[in-house]
């Protein structure tokens, strides 16, 4: 991944803004297991910002959604090319007898601006110490 792809938010041209990826979660077999879970393979939901979108009228199994919101977060955020988070994208659903995996996917980067998603204001720059 190039540094672009990867800034910290100081690195950003604008102060007050950060950059998220849009995922989608999609669900895969794994070759010679079977699927015991209520899952159907090329199902898939995206996260956009903090939302969840799912496609109308497809479900999606709760126990595994469970497992997969915590990583999330940390997928949408920039990272290092060598960072487990940046190259693991399959997840196995929790159930240890089903053959799913989950693949998340980079799909897009978003700007947020920070006044658009709290109201906690960005604490003042320290002046620098002259060093």
């Amino acid at each position: 991944m190039s540094d672009a792809l990867n800034q910290t938010p100081d690195q950003n041209e604008e102060a007050d803004t950060f950059v998220l990826w849009d995922l989608r979660v999609e669900t895969r077999a794994v070759a010679g297991r079977e699927m015991v879970c209520n899952h159907a393979e090329g199902s898939y939901f995206e996260v956009r910002g903090e939302e969840l979108h799912f496609p109308s009228g497809q479900p999606f199994p709760m126990y595994p959604l469970a497992a997969l919101l915590p990583l999330l977060p940390a997928k949408q955020r920039p990272t290092d090319a060598a960072d487990w988070m940046t190259t693991d994208t399959d997840i196995a659903c929790p159930d240890p007898h089903c053959g799913a995996i989950f693949r998340i996917t980079r799909i897009a980067r978003r700007t947020f601006r920070h006044d658009d998603v709290t109201v906690v204001p960005m604490p003042s720059p320290t002046p620098s110490s002259g060093s």
